[in-house]
């Protein structure tokens, strides 16, 4: 039987540097939800190191479910629930309420519709108070894209014109309409940004 975890270089690069922020954004306890989990990988890191927590992972592929269920069933951690199935565009979500909502390296390698659909849902059901963390490249008002994130542009772009890295001012509008005040911003490595949104 072929072995259905997937390892993500980038996860085990930017796990440590996002946690660091997650620390201080997270509530102390109750639900968090992951957009776009991916291999799993984050989700466990973050599982072990916050134990009061308890974290939701999601994807829209069976692939990706298969790799999340199996990481968390290494890891034993009793904090993890079962993936759900969930893509980010649809209007209504398998889930009704969260206390925060992590999203990492998704809006840029999805449409634009992944990225309102996210936004939009988590405006209704996140609590007032409720934080929203996006992490990933972005493009900046006045701000030349560094070189490394230029040629990732462009490389989306080639794979999917729909994809590619988003504006900042973009994301925070559709963040306010949905009612976030403005993101709180965090220099990443690798010329990543963590946002903070927090649900008015």
């Amino acid at each position: 039987m072929s072995d259905p975890r997937l390892s993500a270089p980038s996860a085990l690069r930017n796990r440590e540097p996002i946690l660091a922020v997650l620390r201080a954004a997270l509530p102390a306890s109750g639900l968090v939800l992951e957009i776009a989990s991916g291999s799993g990988e984050h989700v466990v890191h973050f599982a072990a190191a916050l134990p009061e927590l308890t974290f939701q992972p999601s994807d829209p592929t069976a692939e990706a479910l298969a790799s999340i269920a199996a990481h968390a069933g290494d890891s034993g951690l009793p904090n993890i629930r079962p993936p759900l199935q969930l893509d980010a565009a649809a209007p209504a979500w398998p889930i009704r309420a969260a206390d925060a909502i992590i999203c990492i390296n998704m809006i840029h390698i999805a449409p634009w519709s992944a990225a309102e659909g996210l936004i939009a849902e988590a405006g209704r059901i996140l609590p007032r108070g409720g934080v929203l963390y996006l992490y990933g490249p972005y493009r900046r008002p006045g701000r030349a894209l560094e070189p490394s994130n230029l040629a990732f542009d462009e490389s989306l772009r080639a794979r999917d014109p729909a994809w590619g890295l988003r504006e900042l001012d973009a994301v925070a509008g559709l963040a306010a309409e949905a009612g976030f005040v403005a993101p709180e911003v965090t220099e990443m490595p690798a010329n990543n940004l963590s946002l903070v949104f927090r649900r008015i």
